[in-house]
């Protein structure tokens, strides 16, 4: 069986709205244009993976319960307007926290690859046809260490982003106004590519 593509997915100010280290389901609220972002991409054949750094675990803000009930609420908003993910992939860790055991240099925060390398065991991915969405330039990062295409979206922290795209060597493959766009950007490519993605 021939390996999917995949698009990786960044959560808070891509899918949902920023609001600073979202502890209450009640709290999240869907980007306008993300599920049917996300139905389009599905439809057409992608894989869904959000991956998210909550270091909220490891400063103490919050505890991984209160993420699991976060993202089980946005799959159930998702859901309503008849959209999936395929996973979602946390990690909890940052070295400047203060919570043992996750205040630790690890190899699932992003920049690093090791939850998108993960989910590409788990779930049968192809990385070499691979985009990474997101409001930061740690998902821009994390997308030029798997040689995928990368993506800035304005909403969330994306506009402050923007400033910062000078001082790394890279570029990312495009910048746009949300998720919606971005899903436009990776569908109109794949229509202009008679072998499908890339």
């Amino acid at each position: 069986m021939k390996r999917r593509p995949v698009v990786f997915l960044d959560r808070d100010g891509t899918i949902n709205e920023e609001v600073g280290y979202l502890r209450h389901p009640e709290s999240l609220k869907l980007i306008p244009g993300a599920a049917g972002a996300l139905k389009a991409l599905k439809a057409a054949g992608y894989a869904l993976v959000v991956i998210t750094n909550q270091s909220g675990v490891a400063r103490g803000y919050f505890d991984l319960s209160d993420v699991s009930r976060v993202n089980k609420h946005l799959l159930r908003l998702l859901k309503k307007e008849g959209a999936t993910v395929d996973a979602i992939y946390v990690c909890p860790h940052h070295p400047e926290g203060d919570r043992p055991p996750y205040n630790v240099l690890c190899s699932c925060r992003k920049p690093a690859p090791g939850l998108a390398q993960q989910a590409a065991r788990d779930l049968d991915l192809d990385l070499t046809r691979a985009y990474v969405i997101g409001d930061k330039l740690v998902d821009l990062h994390l997308a030029h260490n798997l040689g995928a295409r990368g993506i800035l979206v304005l909403t969330g922290y994306g506009q402050r982003e923007l400033s910062r795209l000078k001082a790394i060597s890279f570029r990312p493959w495009r910048i746009t106004a949300d998720i919606a766009m971005a899903a436009k950007a990776i569908l109109e490519g794949q229509a202009r590519s008679k072998d499908g993605p890339f």
